[in-house]
């Protein structure tokens, strides 16, 4: 069963964001050190219930707050968002050392990510 593992808030300002979920809700970040701006959140202790996620630019891609959803396998999850009317929006990409992504989008056109851990992506 897909389950929510992760969010992303897109923003025009990485940093007023990040100040605004610090201030407010007392979130805690790091910079991910990849080619790309983006800043992981920590939301609250790992033993109570909860996900993370990452604050980064809004671009052409992720325009508001998106999930990313656990699969096996990415191919797989692919053919069957397409099979029930989705449409896959990125190609697979590696994020070394964590595993496969890609964006897709439901049949209502929100957009949501899916995630397959690998620790062996390059």
């Amino acid at each position: 069963m897909g389950r929510v593992v992760h969010f992303e808030i897109p923003a025009g300002n990485t940093k007023r964001a990040v100040d605004f979920y610090g201030k407010v809700f007392g979130w805690k970040f790091e910079k991910y050190p990849g080619p790309m701006e983006y800043w992981l959140v920590s939301t609250g202790d790992s033993a109570v219930p909860g996900i993370n996620g990452g604050i980064l630019p809004d671009g052409d891609k992720v325009r508001s707050t998106t999930n990313t959803i656990e699969v096996d396998s990415v191919d797989d999850a692919a053919v069957a968002v397409k099979n029930a009317g989705g449409k896959q929006l990125s190609a697979k990409n590696a994020i070394p050392g964590i595993g496969y992504f890609a964006y897709c989008e439901d049949t209502e056109g929100n957009m949501f990510g899916m995630m397959q851990s690998d620790v062996n992506a390059k």
